[in-house]
């Protein structure tokens, strides 16, 4: 695969109005990212606004076929259905892409890629890579590090997942919403399908009749082992969302091989990289979503066994981390910076 990418490229943000568009800017931005042209793409309704970036004032121009002629690197966060349609096309004209949707996730010839686990496997691209969903990054962060030196044979996990991961539209819903509510009013939800204000409910996406479980929950299970390379990992798992306006949440226990204790845990965890221990016992101090908020370090505390395991093999723990950056934005843009292409060039 041919691809025009240069230390110094010509960067495309597909979807650049939405919660995670705007996270890629300010991220590329913090993280001193070189971009000698950015172009930022968006549906019909929002082109000729602008946006600021390093100074300059850039137009947003309509998403189409020929909007990544010249571009080096395309970043989307624009939904599966633009992503299948306009990858190819960028992926055609000589562009990278970096896809935080499902379209490509699970498709055997692309990277399904989180860099401090498997960012070997940028390498290997064809043009397309996939940030995995991103409570899948949540949990896998500090899972990996254990898992490498005992591996992990079954997990369970619960999500409490903010409006963020629903988008810029869904936490819009949610202030208004509990506005709405803390002046007695009603409030007609029209971007999730429940109220949202002091409520909790299962996770927005379609429910397997057969199965049980929604799609989400699906998703986690599957892009875990294509990650881990582990078939053979048992995964249970339920998705709900709560009124929290960014940054997810999970409490997690899982099982090893072998024996494995708090302190092993806490050991593994503290040079773990993108991790950060948050587990105060005595202040009852662990990790919070509004403490995530704007942190690029997934926070892991509550590190304890799990008692309902007479035999060693397993721990609990709770996790928060922020949907926005290392469950898209961050991980894209970490992804970039591994590109072959542009550090060889």
């Amino acid at each position: 695969m041919e691809t025009n990418v240069h230390r110094d490229p010509v960067v495309a943000i597909a979807g650049v109005t939405g919660a995670v568009g705007g996270e890629f800017i300010a991220t590329l931005n913090k993280r001193g990212f070189p971009v000698r042209k950015l172009k930022a793409l968006a549906g019909a309704r929002s082109a000729g606004k602008t946006i600021g970036f390093r100074g300059e004032t850039i137009a947003i121009e309509e998403l189409r076929e020929d909007s990544f002629d010249g571009v080096d690197i395309a970043l989307f966060s624009a939904g599966s259905s633009v992503s299948r349609k306009f990858s190819p096309i960028a992926v055609k004209a000589g562009a990278v892409v970096i896809d935080n949707s499902s379209a490509y996730r699970m498709d055997p010839n692309v990277p399904l890629a989180i860099p401090e686990i498997n960012g070997r496997r940028i390498a290997e691209h064809k043009g397309i890579i996939a940030v995995p969903n991103c409570s899948a990054i949540t949990a896998l962060m500090p899972l990996w590090p254990i898992h490498r030196q005992n591996r992990i044979k079954r997990m369970i996990i619960s999500t409490y997942q903010a409006a963020s991961g629903a988008g810029a539209a869904a936490m819009d819903e949610l202030v208004a919403s509990t506005r709405a509510s803390l002046a007695g009013e009603r409030y007609v939800p029209t971007v999730l399908p429940h109220p949202y204000a002091f409520n909790v409910f299962n996770h927005d996406t379609k429910v397997d009749p057969e199965t049980g479980y929604n799609e989400e929950e699906t998703k986690v299970i599957k892009e875990t082992r294509k990650i881990f390379e582990d078939d053979a990992i048992a995964i249970g798992i339920t998705c709900v969302r709560v009124p929290v306006l960014r940054a997810h949440s999970q409490a997690i226990t899982f099982e090893c091989e072998r024996p494995i204790s708090e302190d092993e845990v806490r050991k593994i965890l503290a040079n773990a990289p993108g991790v950060k221990i948050v587990d105060d016992r005595v202040r009852n101090y662990f990790p919070m979503p509004i403490e995530a908020s704007g942190q690029d370090d997934v926070l892991v505390g509550r590190i304890r066994r799990d008692l309902s395991d007479a035999t060693g093999h397993s721990i609990s723990l709770f996790v928060a981390a922020d949907q926005l950056l290392k469950g898209a934005a961050l991980n894209a843009v970490q992804i970039a910076e591994l590109l072959p292409e542009r550090v060889a060039a």
